[in-house]
């Protein structure tokens, strides 16, 4: 007899308004955390890319040390390559009396939304004020509207709301479904599919380690799986239905001034608005970062021209192209 797939996602469900303190927003998918429910998008990367590339050109360093946040953040491993034009907005420069309205005439425009987070932003016009903005939106439907399968309990303890594929579903609704592997009830990965370019992974597995390693782990699983790939009318679906509403603030990168520069971030804000159900997916999440400018010298890194090891020295006449003289100092005993 054929295995009964069976779809737990590991998430705990959350459908109320806003759950700041269950979920954790991490800056970038190489985050560790022992936050057991986390979440990251590219918003935030987007917008610590233009920082570097357009503001400072140099990657991020602190002298009081480097958080790992941003030693993750410098390498740039998600950028606008991973998306395509339509689906995000991005702003960079000086912060003017104008500046709020036109990011948010802009999104207006490009994808009829408002914004959660300018508001949270000081934006008052000056100067020595740099804002690096990005809104990162996503909005689509599974290729197949998928039944709507009641309550019935995540964990075997935990209300919740699914959707997916029972006994009784239409046949066409297996076509919505990809299986990348099936190695157990409880390791197991399928794709569902959309009526646009956007792709769904859903992952089972409880081990508690960094996206890009759960990632990795899932794309390797499927290239070694022999099984059958196909969604079949004895197999299920079940799905709950997943709706987060959270910020974050990156305490760690605030208040600290740039090592060659004059620049201190005065903000770094994130917020994530995620809602997946029956009918498909919707993802706005803003990032933003105000920066200011100091009246001091840019910080230069001290060098030390310490000459207390094998060195040269050379004597040239001004103007004269070769020197008359030469020294390798090696051995101090001998002078």
């Amino acid at each position: 007899m054929k295995k009964i797939l069976t779809i737990l996602i590991a998430f705990l469900v959350m459908n109320m308004q806003s759950c700041f303190a269950q979920i954790e927003v991490l800056p970038t998918m190489q985050s560790k955390s022992n936050t057991q429910d986390r979440v990251w998008v590219g918003s935030f990367q987007l917008v610590w890319n233009d920082f570097i590339n357009k503001i400072i050109f140099n990657p991020v360093r602190f002298r009081e040390g480097m958080p790992q946040s941003v030693i993750e953040l410098n390498k740039q491993l998600f950028s606008t390559d991973d998306l395509s034009e339509k689906s995000y907005y991005k702003y960079a420069g000086r912060v003017t009396k104008k500046t709020k309205k036109t990011i948010a005439k802009s999104i207006k425009k490009k994808f009829k939304e408002t914004s959660d987070l300018l508001d949270k932003l000081d934006l008052t016009p000056r100067n020595d004020m740099i804002i690096v903005y990005a809104m990162l939106k996503k909005n689509f439907e599974f290729i197949h509207e998928f039944d709507k399968l009641g309550s019935s309990l995540f964990k075997q303890e935990q209300p919740a709301e699914f959707f997916g594929i029972s006994g009784t579903s239409k046949k066409a609704l297996d076509s919505g479904v990809q299986v990348l592997f099936y190695n157990s009830p409880e390791d197991f990965a399928v794709m569902l599919l959309t009526k646009d370019d956007d792709e769904v992974y859903l992952y089972k597995n409880s081990a508690n380690k960094a996206f890009n390693y759960l990632y990795a782990d899932m794309l390797k699983k499927e290239k070694m799986y022999t099984g059958d790939k196909t969604f079949n009318n004895v197999d299920e679906l079940k799905v709950p239905n997943l709706k987060i509403n959270v910020e974050k603030a990156f305490e760690e990168l605030t208040g600290r001034r740039i090592m060659g520069t004059n620049y201190v971030i005065n903000q770094a804000l994130q917020t994530v608005k995620f809602d997946m159900n029956n009918k498909g997916v919707k993802l706005k999440s803003e990032a933003a970062m105000t920066v200011m400018t100091t009246s001091l010298q840019p910080e230069v890194e001290p060098r030390m021209f310490y000459f207390d090891d094998t060195f040269v020295v050379f004597l040239k006449e001004k103007e004269k192209k070769n020197p008359y003289f030469a020294l390798r100092v090696n051995d101090i005993t001998n002078y």
